[in-house]
């Protein structure tokens, strides 16, 4: 039985809207890298990102009630989200460049097809997968690949950017399932917490390894863009639009997000 049109067209905007606003995401991680580390800049996007949506679910009287095996499965798919992927996405984007970083997430949908069909046992039409590798070739006349540097000093961040969009389609796939039983909004929080708590102790290490942050309006409107929009809001969408779609097709909505 397939869900109601209205459902899917709300999935797909979702997808939609927060790959659009991580286009804009690259750049200003990029800003706000050169004066804050990478895990300790995840940490304070994490902890904003967890607030937010903590509020929304106290004020609204859902917050999430889950047992220990519930906990601890939901918990160790937002490590995997919100710490090890996009942990590795600000330490490749800081090492390569935003071009790069762009290029490499117009891969995601393959991996999340492949994780799909292995993980969630999705068949895939020929029309969709037509779809894949149409779009895909679409998006990279758009960003134009000769805008990627694939200089010698940067193949460290580049193969750091390749696995931060491997870990990312694992966890979408992941995600699908997980919000199939705790929904959307409250799985998110229950995520975030998990990144959170694995990313703090290596912003403690790092912080302790790095000069003193100077920071200034523009670094801090930054790390707010990062943690309420581009964290919670985005990180709603995206999880949202996997909730409603086959993993398969909400991964498509990836494919705007290069700018």
């Amino acid at each position: 039985m397939h869900p109601p049109e209205t459902y899917t067209k709300l999935g797909l905007l979702a997808g939609l809207l927060a790959s659009a606003i991580w286009g804009g995401m690259y750049v200003v991680s990029k800003v706000v890298l050169e004066v804050i580390p990478p895990f300790t800049l995840l940490s304070f996007r994490l902890v904003l990102g967890t607030l937010a949506l903590g509020l929304w679910l106290a004020w609204r009287r859902k917050l999430p009630k889950l047992d220990r095996s519930q906990w601890l499965g939901f918990l160790g798919v937002g490590v995997l989200g919100y710490a090890v992927s996009l942990g590795l996405q600000f330490l490749g984007t800081r090492l390569s460049n935003a071009s790069n970083a762009a290029v490499v997430t117009s891969a995601t949908p393959a991996f999340v097809y492949l994780f799909a069909a292995i993980l969630l046992h999705e068949k895939f039409s020929r029309r969709r997968l037509l779809a894949l590798v149409l779009s895909t070739f679409g998006v990279i006349a758009v960003i134009d690949p000769g805008r990627a540097a694939l200089l010698p000093e940067l193949w460290r961040g580049n193969l750091i950017l390749v696995l931060a969009a491997i870990t990312w389609a694992l966890y979408s796939v992941l995600a699908r399932k997980a919000t199939q039983e705790l929904g959307a909004l409250s799985f998110t929080f229950v995520a975030l917490i998990g990144g959170l708590l694995a990313s703090v102790p290596l912003a403690f290490w790092e912080f302790s390894q790095n000069q003193p942050m100077s920071m200034n309006a523009s670094i801090f409107a930054g790390v707010l863009y990062l943690g309420l929009i581009s964290t919670a809001l985005a990180a709603w969408l995206w999880n949202l639009a996997f909730e409603r779609l086959e993993a398969g097709l909400a991964s498509l909505t990836s494919l705007l997000n290069p700018w």
